[in-house]
């Protein structure tokens, strides 16, 4: 399911982070695809691929892994049967409670991944000389400047998107699912009613918690060039110095991907646990 969701969505997501850390320098995704594609070409929309690979599939193993132990916490709070189907909103606070647990092996790989992605920014911006341009160079960059820690910057920012966005995010596709059923089982949908399910849930966490995305996106890549300032320090000074509206940089290429990314994620998903389960009640 994270491969699903990188494959598709990764020059997209290369466009969020531009446009979140550098507002000023693009007009719009199509501007931002264009001198992107001038200045370093068309690898440069796959900047970041390896640690966003390591990120989504590290994410969504733990996040589905801890969704399934969430719904049994969620049935035991509400006091059903473990064989219970639980209703859309408990399904979205079992997956509100699973992203906790998923955001610690997030928050270092994505670290790595916005900083690859914007650091031809970060040159051109004057605020760092030379620019590190691998996994590896990035990795020893913040073990040296910060420690192992320094791979936890950004991480009350990311809890802060995290937990909410993924009570939107597993709600809306659960709701969605409801919808396409129409009193069947959910687990007899077909593929499009999937992809359509996955797209809607992936833009209901992106509408409500994208000005958190940015304000942690800002700290994780500006963080190269020195001292960044926490949650509230980099939001009011974004709402101070920008305005409200560059708390949205970027959210046209942040809603074309999630709606793709995440039906793919989904699919992926769905498919690969049924053929699992078939291949574990064949033995």
């Amino acid at each position: 399911g994270g491969t699903a969701c990188v494959a598709t969505g990764q020059p997209f997501d290369t466009a969020k982070v531009k446009m979140q850390t550098f507002p000023n320098m693009y007009k719009g995704l199509v501007d931002c695809f264009v001198k992107t594609y001038k200045q370093v070409g068309f690898r440069g929309f796959y900047k970041g691929t390896t640690p966003a690979l390591l990120a989504n599939i590290a994410e969504n193993s733990v996040l589905f892994m801890c969704y399934g132990f969430c719904q049994q916490i969620v049935r035991r709070i509400v006091g059903v049967d473990r064989k219970t189907k639980l209703s859309d909103l408990q399904n979205a606070a079992a997956g509100s409670f699973a992203s906790a647990f998923a955001t610690l092996v997030l928050c270092p790989t994505e670290l790595v991944k916005c900083r690859l992605q914007a650091m031809h920014e970060m040159q051109l911006s004057g605020k760092i000389i030379q620019g590190h341009n691998t996994v590896w160079s990035v990795v020893k960059g913040v073990i040296q400047n910060d420690g192992p820690l320094g791979f936890y910057r950004g991480l009350s920012s990311t809890l802060l998107r995290e937990v909410p966005g993924y009570f939107f995010f597993f709600g809306g596709y659960e709701l969605s699912r409801t919808f396409f059923a129409s009193g069947r089982s959910k687990d007899d949908l077909g593929p499009i009613p999937l992809l359509l399910s996955g797209g809607f849930g992936g833009c209901c966490l992106w509408i409500a918690v994208y000005p958190v995305d940015c304000v942690k996106s800002r700290i994780q890549v500006l963080s190269m060039a020195g001292k960044q300032a926490g949650f509230m320090g980099t939001f009011v000074t974004v709402v101070r110095t920008e305005g409200v509206l560059a708390l949205y940089s970027g959210l046209t290429p942040t809603m074309i991907r999630a709606f793709l990314a995440n039906g793919a994620l989904f699919l992926a998903y769905e498919y690969s646990r049924k053929l699992m389960m078939k291949q574990i009640d064949s033995y």
